[in-house]
């Protein structure tokens, strides 16, 4: 007989909801609007140029080729994250498909480091955006310092609180949405006027020797990064109502809505500005407006770009806080991370622990194409293992209805994710570096950690994670 960790019970209105310490307040609309916001963001307010400099006019394909690879991987995310319905995300997929610590820890790391490299990266695009705006703190020192003030306001903003933090999310995505729309907008007041020069757009003629395939292989590895932030979602699992129930329609439909917005806004920038002038600087949406729409206020837009690199940065530190503290409920990191604020129930000691490793990042490597290629590269590797545990985990039956991923996908989502990583993409051998070096201090305190549980007798999660099964 099994026994069941009181924790782990599941509720008799919605199956498969399980007890937790942490506060459901997410309904479909906020847990869409959490989607939507972590999606759209950083990526394609801030490498819609690099983009274009890989590809030329084609700047949109490679958002749509990530675009599918994306959508492959929700489906395996879906099924999994409505089968187990906790916070831990790919680390609890993966200790439950391969019952080796070791492997758990490097992915639940992983996971962490790409959220703390994603919004280091919206943390640098923010106070690179907030220099052009305002003229304040130009030179690398003054940004820098923009930056590491910025992430310690989101970190203040997420001890605060899980309610707090998506109230913010709530009004950052509608301000980023506003922003793309308006983009949108300007290039169909340019269509009908007769402005810009929307034929760029389908010119797939390229000087690179190698032909089309290659140059919009390495740009994908770009475009990827604007696509991530649907996997955030699984970590909040413990603070959703019913996730069972609304997270397959939310998430599939969150990412069909983003997927639309980032074509029409990619075509819209290239019919408006050269990819030549598009691929310089850091704030290549700016440039678009200015374009099409001389009159309209630039410092406005600007702000409108910080808004949604600040969300972006927010939920990716609200994901890696949440999955510190998912897995040190079930003994793969030590109890500390797991700790709470009394009153406010916000794991406080994932947060400190996770905004250092931000300021780190940004102080010491900065550049934004180099942390969000490294965002994208952590996340394919991921990706890659939750493909294989989902069909790993197929044998294993719960006392729920489930989401049910099309047989075909996980083995086409693995292998694409696989082949994404790779360094024949043409990734920057820079964001191997940065990755290797989380990884290794991964490995460090993976070491560290089952030393110091074992020198204070506490258990290191087993194999079977028999205190997750009802």
């Amino acid at each position: 007989m099994t026994t069941i960790d009181e924790n782990t019970k599941t509720s008799p209105d919605h199956p498969g909801e399980q007890k937790t310490k942490l506060k459901r307040v997410m309904g479909p609309g906020l847990l869409l609007l959490f989607i939507v916001g972590d999606v759209l963001g950083t990526g394609i307010y801030a490498l819609t140029g690099k983009v274009a400099g890989e590809v030329g006019g084609i700047v949109w394909l490679p958002f749509l080729v990530a675009f599918v690879l994306a959508a492959v991987t929700a489906c395996s995310y879906l099924e999994l994250v409505t089968k187990y319905p906790k916070a831990a995300g790919a680390a609890l997929y993966t200790h439950k498909a391969f019952g080796i610590h070791f492997i758990t820890f490097i992915v639940a790391f992983a996971v962490m480091s790409s959220g703390v490299t994603s919004a280091s990266t919206a943390s640098r695009a923010f106070a690179e955006n907030f220099a052009e705006s305002f003229g304040i703190g130009d030179g690398a020192f003054g940004i820098t310092l923009i930056g590491v003030a910025f992430i310690s306001l989101v970190a203040a903003i997420n001890v605060r609180g899980v309610g707090e933090s998506v109230k913010a999310n709530v009004v950052f995505t509608c301000i980023e949405l506003t922003g793309l729309l308006i983009i949108i907008l300007i290039g169909a007041a340019a269509l009908a006027g007769g402005q810009g020069d929307f034929s760029r757009a389908y010119d797939f003629s390229q000087t690179d020797e190698n032909g089309i395939f290659w140059p919009v292989i390495a740009a994908t590895t770009l475009a990827f990064f604007a696509m991530v932030g649907f996997e955030d979602s699984v970590n909040m699992a413990e603070e959703a109502k019913n996730p069972v129930r609304i997270f397959p329609k939310v998430l599939l439909g969150g990412l069909l809505i983003t997927g639309i917005i980032y074509l029409l806004v990619s075509v819209t920038a290239i019919a408006l500005v050269p990819a030549d002038e598009l691929s310089e600087g850091a704030t290549p949406l700016l440039k678009v407006v200015e374009a099409g729409a001389p009159w309209f206020p630039l410092s406005i837009f600007g702000v409108i770009t910080m808004c949604a690199v600040a969300n972006s940065a927010l939920i990716n530190m609200l994901m890696a806080s949440r999955l510190l503290y998912g897995m040190s409920q079930e003994r793969v990191l030590p109890k500390i991370l797991g700790k709470l604020l009394p009153k406010r129930q916000t794991p406080y000691v994932a947060i400190l622990f996770t905004t250092t490793l931000a300021v780190a990042l940004i102080t010491i490597v900065g550049a934004v194409p180099e942390l969000g290629g490294t965002t994208a590269l952590l996340l394919l590797m991921v990706f890659a293992v939750v493909n294989v545990a989902v069909l790993v985990l197929r044998k294993d039956r719960v006392d729920h209805e489930h989401f049910k991923s099309p047989a075909f996908l996980p083995y086409i989502g693995a292998v694409s994710c696989a082949f994404f990583v790779g360094p024949w993409t043409g990734r920057d051998p820079s964001q191997y570096l940065i990755a290797g070096i989380l990884l290794g201090i991964g490995v460090i305190l993976w070491a560290g950690t089952v030393w110091l549980m074992r020198r204070h007798g506490e258990k290191v999660a087993s194999g079977d994670m028999s205190s997750l099964k009802t």
